[in-house]
């Protein structure tokens, strides 16, 4: 009897997100494992270009007139000209999960060989718990082969819901302009097999070019921030997403995993460009980082909106006297919950069949 043909995993609540400023002829080669869900572009830069996409894909694309016309007002908080407009692709979302890459993020191969469906790889991260309050010296205990170590506390054992699935990239490594001047010719070529959870009170550089993340447990605070066209600042959006969803994921006790799966990062980006978008961050981050290691989110944030809005509070009080940049940052990232909010709320209504 012929094997019965499995449904691709979350068919049906999962979406996928590309920001682009050009053709999607990438995709072809995503083909087999993406033409079954479905794909929101969001179009980066001039919209009355064309983008074209490789027929038999489902998908909807927003451009900058689409974000105006759907948001109004409240479009100012979407980065123009910079990869963070993707942060409106999880805002229009219908789906409960939501896979995110770039148009420069190729299939990569295991060391046998095969190609890697980094996909699956992220949906098998999101389903299984997270173990941030204890390190498992065997990483993952949920994998094929593995468990919890000797020593670890049974208490401890179920774990915790993973909002978020930070994979990585062979290739071009994704580095800040210092190190890619330094070194040019640099690529990663190590494969390790192995997914972790990050530590509770322990922040990370997320990159936003390979990232999966529950949008029901984490979305509002997968904000991209102010970038790009008319900001002092580029190439810190998804850095900037990941330190806030971290200090919110600590404190509502959600998890989140790195590591597996890889992509084939493609192109290395200008790094004398990268350098003048990156230079102010640069600085900026010295402060950053200590403000989030140090952020007390109140146990009256029961909620991602509740945290986030408390979190836009504690950057005005504290970040604005660095810059009156995160003054402004601050406003946009209200401004973010309250289109998130009024966007989901109204779709919510109309699911219910409520006026």
């Amino acid at each position: 009897m012929a094997a019965v043909a499995q449904p691709p995993p979350l068919k049906d609540e999962l979406d996928i997100v590309i920001p682009t400023i050009r053709n999607l002829d990438f995709l072809e080669m995503w083909r087999p494992f993406f033409e079954p869900y479905h794909l929101i572009i969001v179009q980066d830069g001039d919209p009355t270009k064309t983008i074209k996409v490789p027929p038999g894909f489902d998908y909807e694309l927003y451009n900058r007139n689409d974000i105006n016309k759907l948001l109004g007002p409240r479009a100012s908080c979407i980065s123009f000209k910079d990869s963070a407009c993707r942060c409106f692709g999880y805002m229009v979302s219908k789906k409960k999960y939501i896979y995110t890459i770039d148009d420069d993020c190729f299939v990569a191969n295991d060391p046998s060989g095969k190609a890697i469906n980094a996909l699956e790889q992220h949906i098998k991260n999101l389903l299984c718990p997270s173990t941030p309050y204890f390190f498992n010296t065997l990483y993952d205990p949920f994998r094929e082969g593995a468990d919890y170590v000797r020593g670890y506390p049974f208490s401890l054992r179920e774990g915790a819901p993973t909002a978020v699935s930070h994979g990585l990239w062979l290739n071009i490594p994704d580095y800040d302009a210092p190190t890619q001047l330094v070194k040019p010719l640099e690529r990663n070529t190590r494969y390790v097999d192995a997914v972790m959870t990050i530590p509770k009170g322990t922040l990370f550089p997320m990159c936003g070019m390979n990232l999966a993340f529950d949008r029901d447990l984490i979305g509002p605070a997968m904000y991209f921030g102010l970038m790009g066209d008319g900001q002092p600042i580029g190439r810190y959006d998804d850095m900037w997403a990941g330190w806030c969803c971290k200090v919110i994921c600590d404190h509502l006790g959600l998890g989140i995993k790195t590591g597996l799966p890889y992509i084939y990062h493609s192109k290395a980006s200008n790094p004398f460009v990268n350098l003048r978008k990156e230079y102010k961050g640069i600085f900026w981050q010295e402060d950053i980082i200590p403000f989030f290691q140090n952020v007390v989110l109140p146990k009256e944030c029961t909620t991602v909106q509740k945290c986030y809005i408390e979190l836009s509070k504690q950057v005005k009080e504290k970040l604005s006297k660095i810059d009156p940049y995160f003054d402004k940052l601050a406003d946009a990232m209200v401004t973010w919950i309250e289109a998130w909010d009024d966007l989901n709320s109204s779709r919510a209504s109309k699911a219910n069949g409520k006026a």
